[in-house]
């Protein structure tokens, strides 16, 4: 073991830089390692590479919940996330519940939803209907996972008007993959899924879009990269983790803030 290694031990960090990041033992109490006041960013990118925007994921708040026997617990991490746009500029802001229970942990299905899939029903009450994407700590390589997203029944005062959804489906664990990001190297489970957005006014009146999105996947930090993929195969975007922050940052120099972070200590 190296001197950095071996003082990182030590002090009870882990590296973010040039050592895989191996899936520990789940922590359930803490969904993908989830801290209170940690930030995770990520950056959005275009087809060639260049920045889009952020996306800033911060700890509100750690919870548990048990189901009405009290037999199971689910622990939960509420989420503040904003995106911004290249300068910065805050665009969209979301509260996200993480959960985690037994062996799985779940993101939330509402993160599915594009915001401009509504921007054309103002004035009217949305209900919403998150599904969860579940996440197992140790996934089995040709194994598929449960379908989640969720769906909006837009409505005015007296009739319903439209439905709008989107579902990521025939999900599917298809390797395993080292990952380089700014935020470090981990080892990641690699998961290819279906992402149906679709508005339905009437069943006969739907209008639909369907891509192909591929996850790296680290139980020990959540989503570490995304690809997203148009029907013909054609790469649209990229959302990759640049820094995990033990404090939220400010400013748009915040990603490139990389702080070590603390490992539960046993």
């Amino acid at each position: 073991m190296s001197l950095r290694k071996l003082l990182l031990a030590g002090l009870g960090l882990a590296a973010t830089s040039t050592f895989a990041q191996t899936p520990a033992p789940l922590d359930c109490a803490h969904p993908f390692g989830l801290y209170d006041n940690m930030e995770l960013v990520y950056q959005l990118q275009d087809a060639r590479g260049n920045a889009t925007g952020l996306i800033r994921n911060r700890v509100v708040s750690l919870g548990s919940e048990q189901n009405k026997k009290q037999t199971i617990t689910t622990n939960t991490v509420l989420l503040k996330s904003g995106t911004y746009d290249p300068k910065n500029k805050l665009l969209r802001l979301q509260d996200l519940t993480f959960r985690c229970r037994q062996d799985t942990s779940f993101t939330d299905g509402s993160n599915e939803l594009n915001p401009e899939s509504l921007r054309s029903f103002r004035d009217r009450r949305f209900a919403y209907a998150p599904v969860p994407l579940a996440w197992p700590n140790q996934p089995t390589v040709g194994s598929e996972l449960p379908a989640g997203g969720i769906s909006v029944q837009v409505s005015s005062t007296a009739v319903d008007i439209a439905k709008v959804y989107t579902t990521v489906q025939k999900r599917r664990v298809t390797g395993n993959e080292s990952v380089t990001t700014p935020a470090g190297t981990f080892s990641c489970y690699k998961v290819e899924a279906e992402r149906e957005s679709a508005t339905a006014a009437r069943a006969d009146m739907v209008m639909r879009n369907v891509v192909r999105v591929v996850d790296y996947y680290s139980p020990a930090v959540g989503i570490v990269k995304s690809e997203v993929y148009d029907r013909k195969g054609k790469l649209e975007q990229v959302r990759v983790l640049t820094a995990i922050n033990q404090s939220p940052a400010a400013g748009p120099d915040a990603q490139k803030v990389k702080e070590k972070i603390k490992v539960k200590k046993s």
